[in-house]
């Protein structure tokens, strides 16, 4: 291969990652129509057509689609081989991809986040924040947060923090008049705010004395946002479900009321996780220890 193509298969990677000439001139720092202009070049050179164009929309061809995947598979050595060379330096430093839900983010890494940039300055850290899991490799990201009940089996895992208890909540504004429930089963007779993980919405979990329950509830509002979640909870719009965690304050405050307490169900906890290879780089396991010993030494 010759190798003025590689800049050029990297800007296609780029442009079939954003589906979008503009989004991906402006991550690249060059202009759209440039871009452009280097990938009719691509094709030229290859002697195909990698992308089909219209005026809204940039799509990948079915031949372009199967090029994609060889060639990500050679940009990611390519960026570990990169990677490899912080090894070399006093500080572990670059660009650090994670992905995450918001919940792990919000109950995890920005609990921590000022602490560590102050203690690894050389690293960047990119926060893509969505609810679907994710290819890592596919994807460019380095590690990913998660439950531990959503991930792979072919992932190195590591533990951040202790088991998280879900919790069921509502506003008093919400529960005046009204009947709470008082089993799982009374949700249905109520209006509630549920989350959609991925394609499918959240069937809500619980578990009492060995026997566990998931109900299919209905409601005005989904969401996959956790911060829209919340607010509408505390507004009183209906009743919800968070991590015990993260509403603590508003328990003890009384801006929210526990509903089916004895029902509320643990989970193991948020685990980092990065596929399982041998050579795991200086920023991604600086990380890993910060993180690891902050959170293993709050209380449980």
């Amino acid at each position: 291969m010759s190798p003025d193509l590689l800049p050029l298969i990297a800007a296609f990677e780029r442009v079939a990652h954003h589906a979008s000439f503009t989004r991906a001139a402006s991550e690249l720092g060059v202009s759209p129509s440039a871009l452009s202009q280097n990938l009719r070049t691509l094709e030229k050179r290859l002697g195909v057509r990698l992308l089909d164009r219209s005026t809204r929309h940039v799509g990948v061809t079915e031949i372009g689609q199967r090029f994609l995947l060889s060639a990500r598979d050679g940009l990611a050595t390519l960026a570990t081989a990169v990677g490899s060379l912080d090894e070399l330096r006093d500080q572990p430093s670059g660009l650090l991809r994670l992905t995450l839900s918001r919940t792990a983010a919000d109950l995890v890494v920005l609990p921590h986040l000022t602490p560590f940039l102050e203690a690894y300055p050389a690293i960047v850290l990119e926060l893509d924040c969505d609810n679907t899991l994710v290819d890592l490799v596919a994807n460019g990201f380095d590690a990913g947060i998660r439950l531990g009940e959503n991930l792979a089996q072919d992932v190195v895992a590591t533990p951040l923090g202790g088991a998280q208890r879900l919790a069921t909540i509502a506003a008093p504004r919400y529960l005046k008049g009204r009947a709470g429930p008082r089993v799982p089963q009374d949700l249905l007779r109520h209006r509630c705010l549920n989350v959609r993980l991925g394609e499918s919405l959240y069937r809500w979990e619980y578990a009492r004395d060995g026997h566990k329950v998931d109900i299919q509830v209905g409601g005005a509002l989904i969401t996959r946002d956790g911060d829209t979640l919340l607010s509408a909870i505390r507004s009183g719009a209906g009743i919800g479900q968070a991590f015990e965690s993260q509403v603590q304050d508003d328990l003890v405050a009384g801006r929210l009321v526990p509903v089916l307490k004895p029902w509320w169900p643990k989970f193991p906890g948020f685990y980092l996780y990065h596929p399982s290879r041998a050579h795991i780089p200086r920023k991604l396991s600086a990380f890993i220890d910060f993180f690891r010993q902050r959170l293993n030494a709050e209380p449980a």
